[in-house]
């Protein structure tokens, strides 16, 4: 199936929208990307990882878009996505705090029906103290350090953990988690460390659930899914392993507006610095995205654009609104003021557009400006 057959729209800037590049999410691709998902864990459940404005994609439309396919489950990283997202999703769904909350943030928190995923010793005896303040016994996840080393109850703090759990009350742990620090590279073994480790831990936390698998853990098999997997970059069309084909579909495309072409004699500089000095006549095109839009300065001299298939490589330095392309490989006249160039499309993908970048398919997700006209299919 042809990932990008919704994008039928003639390649030229709208002027209706007064926007000069156009971000396509196919909502209809990330719900058929989550039922795979949830199908690869079953019988357990897949929640959805909807932080960071679901990476760069929009977070009430993805997250209402993925309820109506099922998922009722869904992890931010900070309370205030949690408050803003909370209100704009039927009551039925769960928001999860994976960086847990800040001190005086707790009545907040309990207020708005929100679960953190507590940290540390000091986040818990905080929400205790909170659950005891309102009278009310408060929901709680756990998260545990398995050998990630970043956020979760270190290991010499699990004794004590468990002997405050024995006596409090006013406390319900929903489940306890890790996270896979190496889930994409299969062959790591320090999956399968992170793995018995997180044995050990269910074992001095007996009869509590657990929630193990992101994106990449899906792929691990059963060992690794518990009762809770919360898939991220793998909903968005990003490749859950590295080196391997990847099994998703993909949700959005970029395409950005020719703003001017031009020709140049051989010997001319392009771009700040004159980074880039023709070793020929060229014809280029500029086209209106740059830093500020989510394209990494790491581009410059690196990356690409396609038209109509044929790659159009980045010359001299991306800048901050705007970068150059070399259009020389295309028929005179194929580009002209607000015609539309593929960023990532049918052409290449976001992890083509990652390589060359040096950085990974998130960075590029989640650095996507907020000047692209979105549009939801």
């Amino acid at each position: 199936m042809d990932g990008y057959a919704f994008h039928a729209q003639d390649r030229h800037a709208r002027a209706d929208t007064g926007a000069s590049g156009y971000l396509t999410i196919d909502l209809a691709a990330l719900r058929r990307n989550y039922r795979k998902l949830s199908l690869a864990v079953a019988p357990a459940a897949a929640a959805a990882v909807v932080k960071a404005d679901a990476y760069g994609l929009g977070a009430e439309p993805v997250s209402r878009s993925l309820h109506a396919q099922g998922c009722r489950h869904f992890f931010v990283a900070q309370l205030m996505e949690a408050v803003e997202l909370k209100p704009r999703l039927p009551n039925d769904t769960q928001l999860f705090v994976l960086n847990g909350l800040q001190p005086g943030a707790e009545e907040s928190c309990a207020d708005a029906g929100i679960v953190p995923v507590l940290n540390s010793l000091e986040q818990f005896r905080r929400w205790s103290l909170a659950a005891q303040k309102l009278g009310r016994v408060l929901p709680a996840v756990v998260q545990f350090d398995t050998g990630m080393s970043r956020l979760g109850v270190a290991p010499q703090e699990r004794t004590a953990l468990a002997a405050e759990l024995k006596d409090c009350r006013n406390i319900e742990i929903l489940f306890i988690m890790s996270h896979l620090a190496c889930a994409d590279e299969m062959d790591n073994g320090q999956n399968a460390e992170q793995l018995a480790e997180m044995h050990r831990i269910a074992a001095e936390f007996p009869d509590l659930d657990v929630c193990f698998a992101n994106s990449g853990g899906v792929f691990l098999g059963g060992d690794y899914h518990g009762v809770l997997a919360r898939p991220g970059i793998a909903l968005y069309g990003g490749a859950p392993s590295a080196g391997k084909p990847n099994p998703m579909e993909p949700v959005v495309r970029l395409e950005v507006a020719v703003i001017q072409t031009r020709t140049v004699p051989a010997g001319t500089r392009i771009g700040y610095g004159g980074a880039h000095v023709a070793s020929s006549e060229m014809r280029l095109a500029t086209i209106a995205g740059g830093y500020a839009d989510g394209f990494p300065r790491s581009l410059s001299g690196r990356g690409a654009v396609f038209h109509a298939g044929v790659r159009l490589p980045i010359v001299g330095r991306v800048s901050m609104d705007s970068i150059t392309v070399d259009v020389t490989a295309l028929p005179d006249g194929a580009l002209s003021l607000g015609s539309l160039v593929e960023v990532f499309g049918p052409h290449q993908t976001l992890e083509d557009v990652a390589e060359a970048a040096g950085t990974i398919s998130y960075e590029i997700l989640t650095g996507l400006g907020r000047r692209y006209d979105r549009r939801y299919r």
